[in-house]
């Protein structure tokens, strides 16, 4: 391609070109690896999040073009390790897409409901663990995840053994034997071991109520979020910065704002 034809496109070709080139010219882009990327990807992947979870769907495509650029990355820094190219993750994905849904692509006596369909999904992953040389259920539940997303994903592998509660009464009773074990807790490290089993069990509780843990945490900081901007917008209003503001007169406001449904 000539210097012309660089300009944003629909074409695929166009995007690993841009790669290319940034990686051969680019100062910034030419230094960087696999270590130096990953946060970024991460970080990527979470304004995608973000868009979605405040519907700014105009702000979308650029969010996943930028996901996408991650992608593109990587593979063009393994092309030019001699390790794979963008080809080869494309056909990876469309080859896992392809066997993992047999009633879609060619077995029209698969199982179709939901419910067969997790198990057969599960029964395949088994497989697909034990091919790749797994020896612990837990082996492939990415350590680079968010903590309580990854608590619920640990508990959930576990639980199709059949570690794991019957219900969530026991769960909630764990909760509270955590709780208290923080308060007996003789010093600091033994406090925040202890806060991490409590943040471990809350994160089952939410897997047995059919809660996504991350998600309802989330939830939780955009409303502390807008009722907190309700407490300074109210007391700028008034001329009072919140450092200077009383406890009770942010509470007040605070509970002011709950009940206007921020």
């Amino acid at each position: 391609m000539t210097d012309l034809e660089l300009k944003p496109s629909r074409d695929m070709a166009v995007l690993l070109e841009v790669m290319k080139r940034l990686r051969e010219s680019c100062p910034w882009d030419k230094v960087q690896t696999f270590d130096t990327i990953a946060p970024y990807t991460i970080e990527e992947a979470y304004e995608v999040a973000s868009a979605i979870a405040d519907k700014d769907f105009n702000a979308l495509p650029g969010e996943l073009g930028d996901l996408l650029f991650q992608v593109v990355f990587h593979a063009r820094m393994a092309e030019e390790a001699g390790l794979f190219d963008f080809g080869t993750v494309v056909e990876a994905v469309t080859a896992k897409m392809i066997r993992r849904h047999p009633h879609v692509f060619g077995d029209e006596d698969a199982k179709t409901t939901a419910a067969a369909q997790k198990d057969f999904w599960e029964k395949l992953k088994e497989s697909e663990r034990t091919a790749a040389g797994q020896e612990s259920l837990l082996d492939d539940v990415a350590i680079a995840l968010p903590a309580l997303t990854r608590a619920e994903k640990l508990q959930r592998r576990a639980s199709t053994v059949g570690f794991d509660w019957n219900n969530a009464h026991l769960v909630l009773d764990k909760l509270a034997e955590e709780a208290r074990e923080i308060l007996d807790a003789p010093d600091q490290a033994a406090r925040e071991e202890e806060i991490g089993d409590l943040l471990f069990v809350v994160a089952n509780l939410a897997r047995h109520l059919k809660v996504d843990p991350e998600g309802a945490l989330r939830a939780a900081n955009a409303k502390f979020t807008r009722r907190f901007h309700h407490i300074e917008a109210t007391l700028a209003a008034r001329g009072v910065k919140p450092g200077d503001a009383s406890l009770e007169d942010m509470e007040a406001l605070w509970q002011e704002a709950k009940a206007q449904g921020l």
